[in-house]
Order: structure tokens, then sequence, then C-alpha cells
């Protein structure tokens, strides 16, 4: 199957609006990848498989998950269904608290040989809270681009300032910042108001939206049975219950009403209005821990909806 591709920032990759978040891919390994549990290897295999012949021809990763597992994890699936490295994009991100912008060059190596043959379209900060400024964190990234080691650059969770410095920066070595990697969803929207949506549209940056279903919120799950369960990962619950279930109601009634017109699920409908809302510029990384939640992720992109309907959630949304 054949999906729409956008453009990736300034680079001349073409990405699918959708990719595929990997942290699942863990191995139920370290603090973070303990957050899931581990997947077999055929499960991991069958999931990637299905997103790439649905379309899907990027994903998301992390050296903090699992500490380089989910990296290794990822190549050995997409390797493991026969697909080939010329036909997909794969972002990881560096891990830089508590390190300086140095450790960007001493463990690239790391990053490369993990995923192997599988080169690095694209490799991000994963947080704002490196020891080094964000203009020494850029400078060695731009280095990593001479030397041919990856070929994009992003950052995550960066306020529309840090974002900015990051782009000049980059500038000035020749590139350009790509993405900027944010949480962003129908319920978490202060990207819109804090400047970074605007400087993102602005330089011609995307923003990769991660948790876009709210770890589950938006997929009406826990409206339908009536509350988060006692038995879930501590950290997961937290983000639930910061968001809410019963301001959401609302949210989640309307999204249903629209089932039937789309002929949709209630998540299919959060992803295709959080992939679209903003035109081109946010794109979205889902994860999925079965290939059934793989196919539910491809059917909110077979269709679009109307922007009368757009604008009536929005106003749920934000009210």
């Amino acid at each position: 199957m054949q999906l729409p591709l956008r453009q990736f920032g300034q680079t001349d990759m073409k990405i699918s609006a959708l990719g595929l978040g990997t942290w699942q891919f863990s191995g139920g390994k370290g603090m973070v990848g303990g957050y899931w549990d581990a997947l077999d290897e055929v499960t991991s295999r069958e999931i990637v498989n299905c997103a790439v012949n649905g379309g899907i021809n990027w994903f998301d990763t992390a050296q903090v998950y699992g500490g380089g597992e989910s990296e290794r994890n990822l190549s050995k699936a997409l390797t493991s269904a026969g697909i080939a490295k010329e036909d997909v994009h794969i972002a990881t991100k560096w891990w830089p608290v508590m390190k300086t912008a140095g450790n960007l060059k001493s463990t690239i190596d790391d990053r490369i040989d993990c995923l192997a043959p599988f080169p690095i379209a694209h490799h991000i900060v994963h947080q704002p809270f490196s020891i080094s400024s964000v203009a020494q964190q850029m400078h060695a990234m731009a280095d990593l681009m001479d030397a041919g080691k990856i070929q994009s650059v992003g950052v995550s969770n960066f306020s529309a300032k840090a974002m900015r410095k990051a782009h000049q920066v980059l500038q000035a070595r020749g590139y350009a910042l790509t993405a900027n990697q944010v949480r962003y969803s129908m319920v978490t929207r202060n990207i819109e108001t804090n400047g970074v949506l605007d400087a993102a549209k602005e330089l011609g940056i995307t923003i990769i939206a991660w948790s876009p279903l709210e770890q589950g919120l938006l997929t009406g799950r826990f409206h339908r049975e009536g509350g988060i369960p006692a038995s879930m990962n501590f950290m997961r619950k937290g983000m639930l219950k910061s968001t809410g279930l019963q301001k959401t109601r609302s949210l989640i009634d309307a999204m249903q009403a629209l089932t039937q017109k789309y002929d949709a699920t209630i998540a299919q409908i959060a992803l295709n209005y959080t992939v679209n809302v903003h035109g081109d510029t946010v794109v979205a990384i889902p994860g999925a821990s079965k290939v059934s939640q793989v196919e539910q992720n491809l059917g909110a992109l077979r269709f679009r909806l109307d922007d009368d309907d757009i604008q009536a959630l929005t106003a749920l949304c934000t009210a």
C-alpha cells in the first residue's frame, strides 16, 4: 500500500504522516525500557512488516530505550522481514542528561552499530538537559553530518527559543534543523501557544508528535471501561491521570458520533486530526505492541476529516 508522503523538514526525505514509535521494542530493559513488557522477536517482526506493507516508511527509536535494545530489535525486525535499508528511514535519539556535547561523537558509533545495516536518517537530542549549550550540541551534530554519520538533525522537547537557536547554528554550518519531537495531541496543545508551532511553520521544521493518543486515552477505551486499570504501569497511569477522563468525555463522545460517518474508530479519528489540523507540519509516531494496533493506526490515513469536523473538534479540545 502506498501512503501519501510529506516533506521531512528541509531534507529531501519524504515520510508518511505516521511513523512507528518503537519504545516498546526495549525488551523490558532498564528503567525507561521497563515501561513496556518485552516483545518476542516474531511479534516485533510482524509489527514492522505490517507497518511497512501498509505504507509507513519511518521508525523512531532511542539510545535510552533499553540502552540500545530498541535500536537492535528494530534493526533485527527490519532485517528479518526482508526490508531493504533504502526503503525506510530511522530516527534515533541521543540521551543528553548529565552529558556534554562531546558525548554525541563518542556514542555515535554505538548508535550506528545497533542499527546496522540501516543508516541514521535523523539524529535527535532527546531532551533539552545537556550540560553543554544548544550551540555546542548543534556544532557536534553538524560535525556528524560533515562526517556522513547522520543524514539530518533534530531535537525533542525544545522550547521555541532553543529550537530557533539550534536552527541558527546549523544554518551557519550549511544545514538546517529538521524536526522538533514534542508531546502533542488533541488534548495536549501547548505548542500552539508557546511559539513552538509558529517557529516550526516559519522555519520549515517538522513537528513530530509523540504520545498522539495520550497513552490510550484518546482511544475511548478507558472511558468505556470506567477508569484506568489499577495494574497499569505507574508512569503510564500518571500520564493518563494528568489529562483526566472526565474533562475529555465530551471530546470522546463527539469523536464517537463521527465514527459512522468516516467508518473509523475513535483512535483513527484522533490520529487523523493530529496529522491534518496544521496542514503537513505535524506527523506522529504512535507505537504498537500488536499487529492489530498497527492496522488501526494505518486506518487513520485512509480518510481525511472535513474542515467543519476539524473545527468542531478543535472547539471541544480547547474549551
